[in-house]
């Protein structure tokens, strides 16, 4: 019996040694690199000409967001973060809702309460150029409210701001994943 019981505490002690020297090479594959800068290439959806780029650069006070749009009709254009990182559907629409972890009504991206992804409209001119650009203070590149791996929006009308859930902006103009970018490049 006590042969037995020596042979078991044995094997116990040796798996828990051979798993602690596994844990340093387990952690190092685990930890993520602290993202400073994300880019999402946009593309159009079927029936559209939008295209552009969105980046995201970290920054004391939030992420900066700036986009660069080509291919849209005058005026305002809704343009939001998405729950997925799916732009396969002719129609973005497998981009799925507003990235909204948090349960909040949509809003405006100054409102206290909003979707994560609520970035309010931008605008484009007469040539069908639009830039955007504002920093804020709720998306991030980490953490419960990471933007990366999701998608960007920009939708054929403008966002009113106030309807739910989604501000009434339209179909989907263009759709663009969000991904890591080398902090190295410009902003």
């Amino acid at each position: 019996m006590r042969e037995k019981r020596y042979t078991g505490i044995v094997v116990i002690a040796t798996a828990a040694a051979a798993l602690a020297g596994c844990a340093p090479a387990e952690q190092a594959r685990t930890e993520q690199p602290t993202v400073t800068r994300a880019v999402a290439v946009l593309y159009p959806t079927a029936g559209s000409e939008v295209r552009g780029t969105v980046t995201f650069v970290a920054t004391d006070s939030g992420i900066l967001v700036r986009a660069d749009l080509t291919g849209l009709p005058p005026g305002e254009h809704g343009i939001h973060i998405h729950e997925l990182g799916d732009c396969s559907a002719p129609d973005g629409t497998s981009a799925g809702g507003h990235f909204n972890p948090d349960d909040s009504p949509h809003g405006a991206p100054d409102d206290q309460s909003r979707h994560v992804g609520d970035l309010g409209n931008l605008t484009a001119d007469d040539a069908g150029l639009a830039r955007y650009e504002r920093t804020d203070a709720r998306i991030a590149l980490g953490g419960h409210h990471s933007i990366v791996g999701r998608a960007v929006i920009v939708h054929a009308g403008a966002d009113d701001l106030v309807s739910q859930p989604t501000g009434s902006a339209g179909a989907r103009a263009a759709c663009g994943v969000i991904g890591i970018a080398d902090a190295a490049g410009g902003a």
